[in-house]
């Protein structure tokens, strides 16, 4: 997987997309349909009616990069389907894109300290 920069934002569509539609085809429906600028550097999480496939559209400055991944056996884990998006950590993205249960991987919190000694 490719590094991330620090707070990048990763948004996963709920409901499945066409496979047929290419980094220009998410690109559009990720403006018409969610809402989301494509080439604000967000980094667009998209999934199949078949729960094994997974594509990511992001804009790197340049042009539109497209990652496609189909797993050999079993099926990534997704959230419900609905409307809208979901946002992702992106250490939930890499167990995603892995084939692991995104879902359980949280960020530690740490508390603030209250005075500086």
């Amino acid at each position: 997987m490719i590094g991330l920069p620090p707070g990048v934002r990763i948004l996963i569509a709920m409901k499945p997309v066409d496979f047929r539609k290419g980094a220009d085809g998410l690109a559009a429906f990720a403006r018409e349909v969610l809402q989301q600028d494509p080439f604000s550097g967000t980094v667009l999480v998209f999934r199949a009616k078949r729960a094994d496939r997974v594509k990511i559209v992001a804009w790197d400055g340049s042009g539109l990069v497209m990652l496609w991944k189909r797993l050999d056996d079993g099926a990534f884990k997704w959230p419900p389907v609905t409307d809208g998006v979901m946002r992702l950590t992106s250490a939930q993205l890499s167990a995603l894109v892995e084939g692991l249960d995104w879902s359980r991987v949280h960020a530690l919190r740490a508390k603030r300290p209250s005075a500086v000694r």
